[in-house]
């Protein structure tokens, strides 16, 4: 199952999508980290999500690019759940670190994306609303915003649920009604 999390800055998605990995009961946990940690502001910020996921049994895989690289080693595939923390980091790293066209850039996000689902039962993935602000940004912002926008909207169509987390709270947009406001 894939599960697709968004929501704006600071709005619960990443504790959210956190219960949301331990409510499917999956005995091997994999949370993939995206933010590279720049500056203290970054690593002050990695450190509080590790601290929120201590005890939770994640095991932490830094992936900052090119998802396909990376090869879970415990636990079965239907045992396994996938946390990917998350989309608006990713599409950043593969913009401005890898490069290339838009196509080759969503082409390594989808095939990476894709590549989790084939190592996992459940891939969880939290992404960033960050359209609404209507604020005037330089050409490669918008184009990053371009593409965000690309990706949000092809993996919420492939996602069998998409949650919008505001406050806290989890507002279903596609999927299970049941589970709709699970913390």
């Amino acid at each position: 199952m894939l599960h697709l999390i968004t929501g704006g800055s600071a709005s619960g998605k990443s504790r959210f999508g956190e219960q949301a990995a331990l409510d499917t009961g999956a005995g091997c946990r994999y949370y993939i980290a995206t933010m590279e940690p720049w500056g203290r502001e970054g690593r002050e910020r990695v450190s509080r999500h590790r601290r929120q996921r201590e005890g939770k049994g994640f095991h932490t895989i830094e992936a900052y690019h090119n998802l396909e690289t990376v090869f879970l080693e415990s636990g079965n595939r239907e045992d396994r759940v996938i946390l990917l923390e998350c989309m608006s980091n990713l599409v950043a790293n593969e913009q401005f670190g890898t490069g290339g066209s838009d196509e080759e850039i969503l082409g390594r996000i989808f095939g990476g994306v894709r590549h989790l689902q084939d190592q996992g039962k459940d891939l969880i993935i939290i992404t960033n609303e960050v359209f609404s602000d209507g604020s005037l940004y330089e050409r490669e912002t918008l184009r990053y915003l371009k593409l965000l926008g690309q990706a949000n909207r092809k993996l919420a169509l492939w996602a069998d649920q998409v949650t919008e987390v505001i406050y806290g709270i989890g507002v279903g947009i596609k999927g299970k009604e049941e589970d709709y406001g699970k913390q």
